[in-house]
């Protein structure tokens, strides 16, 4: 996952990023207003930690405008304005939850999670494709309630998947997601995480293959084998 935190007290900034970064999350800093609309125009977020006084656009403004212009990525506001009428604001105005400062890092992380799972239609911390059950605040996955040996990056790759199940997603994607824009690789190897992932399932399910190649525009994860003509097509005729 790639979070963007818009918070301009550098202490707090390190604080979340370490947080982020202890969980496997990629995380971007923007410590002004007009900084953080900047990076929303040019990369694609899974959440959006939002502090709302900042020194030049505040928090409410940066909300309203993102979602004037549709941008529905989960906003987590992290403030230390604690009165209930900042916190209806901006719930009214499109945020996904609010926390106030001080704050725990455990539940920073808990609601980043939850408010990612309801923005992909997921309410639980489990998800769950076929015999897959993918653990999001444990980070694990088993498979016939075997446990998947995974790297950091494959896990990211199937999680990503999962929360997007039944959309084809470019490869480019997956890069963007597992390093964050830093030092990226050529693309090309994100065949070969999905080609570890598929071994690695049809280990545990006797061949079964699950996640889909969409020629020319990506992968999908399915359900089963017997999604793969009707998914395809259909998101073929989506796009």
């Amino acid at each position: 996952m790639r979070i963007l935190v818009v918070e301009d007290e550098g202490s707090i900034a390190q604080r979340i990023e370490t947080a982020c970064a202890d969980e496997g999350y990629s995380c971007d800093i923007a410590s002004t207003g007009s900084e953080a609309l900047g990076m929303l125009k040019f990369y694609d977020y899974d959440t959006l930690v939002l502090d709302l006084m900042l020194p030049d656009i505040d928090g409410f403004e940066i909300l309203s405008r993102i979602r004037a212009i549709r941008n529905s990525t989960p906003v987590v506001i992290l403030s230390g304005l604690n009165a209930i009428d900042d916190k209806v604001k901006c719930l009214s105005i499109g945020a996904d939850d609010y926390l106030t400062k001080p704050f725990s890092k455990v539940e920073l992380l808990a609601r980043i999670n939850a408010v990612i799972r309801r923005s992909s239609g997921h309410f639980s911390q489990v998800i769950k494709v076929g015999p897959i059950s993918i653990d999001t605040k444990r980070r694990s996955v088993t498979i016939y309630g075997v446990e998947m040996q995974l790297t950091s990056k494959e896990y990211a790759i199937l999680e990503l998947l999962a929360l997007k199940k039944g959309t084809v997603l470019p490869k480019e994607v997956f890069l963007n997601h597992i390093y964050g824009g830093m030092d990226e690789p050529e693309v090309k190897i994100v065949d070969v995480f999905i080609c570890k992932l598929r071994k690695k399932i049809a280990d545990l399910t006797g061949g079964l293959n699950f996640i889909e190649t969409v020629w020319g525009r990506g992968y999908m994860l399915k359900d089963s084998e017997d999604d793969s003509d009707s998914q395809v097509t259909e998101t073929l005729k989506a796009g």
